[in-house]
C-alpha cells in the first residue's frame, strides 16, 4: 500500500449554508470551494487554517443521513480558550471538559447532529 494521506472527507448535512456558516463562521475553518456541481448540487469543502485535510458537507448520499457521523476529532492548541468561545457562540457543551491519560478533550454537535471531539493531546514526555 502506499497511501500517504487523507485529504477529504465527508460530513452528512441537511443544509449546506447553516453547515458552512457553522464551520466558518463558529469553529473558524476557512472556505475552500463552494460551487455548483450541477442541478440542486453544490460541492462545499472547508478545512481548518492551514490543515492538509478538508471537509465536505454533503447532502447527495442517501446512505449518510445528516448527523449520522460522530466522534470527528479536532485537535488543539488551547483548549480552554476555545471551550469559552464556543460556548460564548452558542455551542452547547453538556459534559464539559474531560480528563483522559492522552490529553482532554470536550464533545458537541454540529447543527445536524454530527459528534464532534475537540481535543488537546497531551505532550509526550521525553524517551516515552
Amino acid at each position: 500500500m502506499s497511501i500517504r494521506q487523507l485529504p477529504l472527507f465527508s460530513l452528512p448535512v441537511t443544509d449546506q449554508d447553516r453547515a458552512r456558516d457553522f464551520y466558518v463562521d463558529t469553529l473558524g475553518f476557512e472556505v475552500v470551494a463552494d460551487t455548483t456541481m450541477g442541478p440542486g448540487q453544490r460541492w462545499v469543502q472547508v478545512r481548518p487554517p492551514g490543515a492538509a485535510t478538508s471537509v465536505t458537507l454533503v447532502t447527495w448520499f442517501p446512505t449518510m443521513p445528516a448527523g449520522a457521523v460522530k466522534g470527528t476529532v479536532l485537535e488543539t492548541d488551547d483548549l480552554d480558550g476555545d471551550v469559552t468561545a464556543l460556548r460564548s457562540r452558542g455551542v452547547v457543551i453538556d459534559a464539559g471538559i474531560q480528563e483522559a491519560p492522552w490529553g482532554r478533550f470536550v464533545t458537541f454537535d454540529d447543527p445536524d447532529g454530527n459528534g464532534l471531539v475537540l481535543q488537546a493531546t497531551a505532550a509526550v514526555p521525553a524517551g516515552g
